[in-house]
């Protein structure tokens, strides 16, 4: 009878520890991720797996006029496939779109643009309405479905003077939401992007989340450090997706790539980044190739001219995961 009593005991234990396990497994997955935007309207994440995008440097391909994709082209030959998704710059006052965003939207491929701030405080005090609204209506002339990134990178110590504060950010976001609101503008979807480094224990880009119902899209920009030390994406994303998995938001890399100053590594790098960025929660990458910022080989990325390291890229893009509309792949 005892031993029987041991036995049934033991059962139970085991029992109960299955069960803890699957509570600690189920605490660590991801969050199910739910799209805040009409669908088939503004940018909606895939079911499975991941959009591939980047921004292209021109000059690195011909330019051809403005509203080609010679750049663009250039590089998804280098790829063997189309990309998901165009990133395009664009500052406070510049009017868009510009003659090369419509044809990025015109042809099979998302627009993703990054709209550089101005003061917030004149934001937030109306002092910028009329080009607020102006930008609205043009992205809503435009009937298709657009990812509007407006000031990343907000918690950088460089952008101060234009950030000014955490709260000053957060009031002029949500005046710039409101505005769009107000112009009826539904084919958006709002993409917050601090810097990856931000969620370190010593970083405070949470402080400038404008809240879970401003945002459709979670973000942060990753890149690996300026130096030549070698430290590999999972090493700059980890904080910032631990303080993601709490939020029920699909999640881009806004941007990441790997320095010139890497050398012969770049490749390894690449092919490392493919697995650790084959995460449930991430549901778009963008590849930054160029080297127009750096002024160093540690802020270089362009994989121009780097045989190994293209080819490692392309085995990212063609991964089933990051070709989650299946789009052809070429041969090389």
């Amino acid at each position: 009878m005892k031993a029987r009593t041991c036995a049934a005991t033991g059962m139970i234990a085991a029992v109960a520890a299955l069960l803890l396990v699957g509570c600690a497994d189920s605490e660590a997955d991801p969050p199910r991720i739910k799209s805040t935007v009409l669908p088939g309207v503004a940018p909606t994440p895939p079911a499975q797996g991941a959009y591939f995008g980047a921004f292209v440097e021109p000059s690195r391909f011909y330019r051809g006029k403005p509203g080609e994709l010679r750049a663009v082209t250039g590089f998804e030959a280098s790829l063997g496939r189309e990309l998901d998704v165009v990133h395009a710059f664009r500052e406070w006052e510049q009017p868009f779109p510009r003659e090369s965003d419509t044809a990025v939207m015109n042809s099979n491929r998302y627009l993703l643009l990054t709209w550089d701030g101005t003061d917030t405080r004149a934001i937030v005090s109306g002092g910028e309405d009329q080009v607020i609204r102006e930008r609205a209506r043009a992205i809503k002339a435009t009937g298709k479905p657009v990812f509007v990134r407006w000031q990343p990178e907000m918690d950088r110590s460089a952008l101060r003077s234009r950030v000014n504060s955490a709260a000053d950010y957060v009031s002029a976001w949500k005046r710039i939401r409101a505005l769009f609101l107000q112009e009826q503008v539904d084919n958006v979807a709002w993409v917050w992007c601090p810097t990856a480094a931000g969620f370190a224990a010593d970083g405070d880009a949470a402080d400038y989340y404008p809240g879970d119902e401003q945002v459709d899209w979670l973000c942060a920009d990753a890149y690996p450090g300026s130096g030549s030390d070698y430290r590999n994406v999972a090493e700059s994303i980890g904080a910032f997706m631990e303080w993601a998995k709490a939020r029920p938001k699909p999640v881009m890399v806004g941007e990441f790539g790997v320095p010139r100053s890497y050398a012969a590594r770049r490749a390894e790098w690449l092919r490392k980044a493919a697995q650790t960025l084959q995460n449930p929660q991430i549901k778009a990458v963008i590849y930054y190739d160029s080297d127009k910022t750096g002024r160093t080989a540690g802020q270089r990325y362009s994989l121009g001219g780097d045989q190994a390291a293209t080819s490692a890229l392309r085995e990212l893009a063609t991964t089933p995961y990051f070709n989650p509309r299946n789009l052809p792949v070429t041969s090389t």
